[in-house]
């Protein structure tokens, strides 16, 4: 395999934000009642089947429904882009699996993890995507309704501890593709206590930021900045998702990390 380095709130704004929320809240409820065990995508089977041929660069993605592409009228997400992008940096041929869950928690990942066929595909993997903890953190809209910090530190600690056990996994399983973990953006920054939210997601990426240092070739790729200033364009009708031209930004600042210089890896 080769490896590649790559105040004052008016009544109609709490109507706005109130009706914003069950918006929100019926968004989750579907995805969750989503069936959680991963199905292998019938156009992905026969490559993800198919032998690991020399000059592919295989990309396998994870995690929850941001890398699934929900949002996107388009279907693709920001991994179909991501795709598109590196075929036009090389003439190389590209594989992508993508195996997200609508819905997926940390806990889920690490669950789903332990499948055999999950497995056998990190194994094959030349770069690994992924986003995990968009779930963890706002739980279905819940988190808006108080802003415990108390509550919202706790679900950080379970988060940190689950994600380090994904790290871990994943290098267990493959010890040379280059992990992206891309990180969190707050599609609450137009609406009041944006302040306190945006406040909550920079920490949350610090966290999980200095957990990807501690391991080797993890990378975690901010997106926060490309979401902050002018978020309601690049959202979806749901206000939580991005919408296509989210997905891109994310995909271009995911595309710009990943190079095809190659080194044969040693006997």
């Amino acid at each position: 395999m080769r490896k590649y380095t790559l105040t004052i709130v008016s009544a109609v704004s709490i109507a706005a934000t109130l009706l914003w929320l069950f918006g929100l809240g019926w968004t989750f409820q579907d995805q969750f009642s989503s069936n959680k065990k991963f199905e292998q995508p019938k156009e992905k089977t026969e490559s993800a089947i198919s032998k690991k041929q020399d000059g592919t660069l295989t990309i396998f993605a994870m995690g929850d429904s941001l890398t699934r592409g929900t949002g996107d009228a388009d279907g693709k997400g920001y991994t179909g882009y991501l795709l598109e992008r590196l075929k036009e940096k090389s003439e190389q041929e590209v594989n992508l699996i993508n195996t997200a869950v609508k819905g997926e928690t940390s806990r889920g990942l690490f669950k789903q993890l332990q499948q055999s066929e999950i497995q056998r595909q990190a194994k094959q993997a030349d770069v690994i995507v992924m986003t995990i903890g968009g779930n963890d953190l706002f739980q279905q809209g819940t988190t808006l309704e108080s802003l415990d910090m108390n509550a919202i530190n706790s679900k950080k600690q379970i988060y940190l501890s689950n994600v380090k056990k994904i790290y871990s996994q994943l290098r267990d399983l493959n010890k040379e593709a280059v992990i992206y973990h891309v990180g969190l953006y707050n599609p609450f920054s137009n609406l009041p206590d944006a302040k306190t939210t945006s406040s909550i997601v920079r920490d949350w990426n610090f966290q999980t930021a200095n957990t990807a240092a501690e391991f080797e070739n993890i990378v975690y790729v901010p997106t926060f900045d490309l979401f902050q200033l002018q978020v309601e364009n690049y959202l979806y009708t749901d206000q939580f998702h991005p919408n296509k031209e989210g997905y891109k930004l994310m995909a271009e600042r995911v595309a710009s990390l990943i190079n095809f210089e190659q080194e044969e890896k040693e006997s």
